[in-house]
């Protein structure tokens, strides 16, 4: 692909790449970064580019991977700080409260790809369904099943660590 053809095929769709980076990302200096860097990162594998048979596609699809590595790398300390649960705990519950919270990351990285990047839009990124949909390219049915189960999956794993805790501690069955 000569620069020509680059223009016209990859940088006609910066307007779209700003959009879309601006929807995961709620920031418009971080989404024209990501543009910038999308487009270097295009050019660089420009021989590779006549290969694709969907240009847009491929390059939207591009674009939403680099903003969720984007948000993954920024979110990996504060994706759920403990303060933000309660204000005023005393010392033995802020203890368990931030362990809680680490263990929830911990449950939420363990999800497949799909239910982790969807729990994270909507619960750590406060992002509308339709929203999600339009990224994963999914329809909105299908991000609310999936955010369902990684919903569910945490739940059920955190009450089991918590049973097998009781009956080391407590010696519940």
């Amino acid at each position: 692909m000569d620069s020509k053809q680059f223009n016209n095929q990859v940088i006609t769709l910066s307007d779209k790449f700003f959009r879309l980076a601006k929807s995961i990302l709620r920031n418009a200096d971080s989404a024209q970064d990501a543009v910038q860097d999308l487009i270097v990162k295009l050019w660089e594998k420009r021989g590779s580019l006549d290969e694709v048979e969907n240009i847009p596609a491929f390059t939207m699809r591009a674009m939403r991977n680099l903003c969720l590595d984007s948000i993954r790398q920024q979110r990996d300390e504060q994706e759920l700080a403990p303060e933000i649960a309660y204000i005023e705990l005393n010392p033995h519950q802020q203890t368990e409260q931030k362990d809680l919270v680490r263990r929830v990351k911990i449950l939420i990285d363990n999800l497949p790809e799909l239910q982790r990047t969807i729990i994270r839009m909507r619960d750590v990124e406060g992002m509308e369904l339709s929203e999600i949909a339009y990224i994963t390219t999914l329809t909105e049915n299908a991000v609310t099943v999936n955010l369902s189960r990684a919903r569910q999956k945490i739940r059920e794993k955190i009450i089991m660590e918590q049973k097998r805790i009781d009956q080391t501690v407590y010696g519940k069955s």
